[in-house]
């Protein structure tokens, strides 16, 4: 014996969504991700031994204070690790150590007066701190002095 309801059939209550087109007319942006992501790492590196300069020689109007150990540390790993970053040389172990050393900024010199980046003047810190924590977890990307030496040794490149 068959119950009632096995005969009938669920009605759609929605039309199905239709990711599968939208999703196909924006994968023409997958072309992109390699030169967009080496000018990211560019820009985002550049800026970063920019203010390694500011600290270590005094350029852009100097900053205040960067005669003391910690902050000369602290200028000559951004102007180092921000040129390694920026063209793509020892990227992995330059963003490590780069994010690093902002997040111990951030917790050093920000987060006593707030804890809150707003509120302390610590978006910055926060900032290339997670941007190179990316960086070290992406790696180098394809357009980069390492993915050059990677091709010349003939071991394969890895893909993201």
């Amino acid at each position: 014996m068959q119950c009632c309801f096995a005969e009938m059939r669920p009605q759609r209550l929605h039309r199905p969504l239709k990711l599968d087109s939208l999703t196909s007319a924006m994968n023409f942006l997958n072309r992109f991700t390699d030169p967009v992501y080496c000018l990211m790492r560019l820009i985002f590196g550049l800026n970063f031994a920019s203010h390694g300069g500011q600290l270590v020689l005094g350029m852009f109007g100097g900053m205040p204070g960067s005669d003391k150990p910690l902050l000369q540390l602290c200028g000559w790993i951004c102007l180092v690790g921000g040129f390694l970053i920026a063209f793509g040389l020892l990227t992995r172990l330059a963003a490590f150590i780069s994010s690093g050393t902002m997040a111990v900024a951030y917790f050093m010199a920000h987060a006593p007066h707030s804890f809150f980046p707003i509120a302390n003047q610590g978006e910055r810190a926060v900032f290339y701190s997670w941007v190179f924590l990316f960086i070290f977890f992406y790696g180098p990307g394809r357009w980069s002095i390492d993915a050059t030496f990677r091709r010349k040794s003939g071991s394969p490149a890895p893909t993201a």
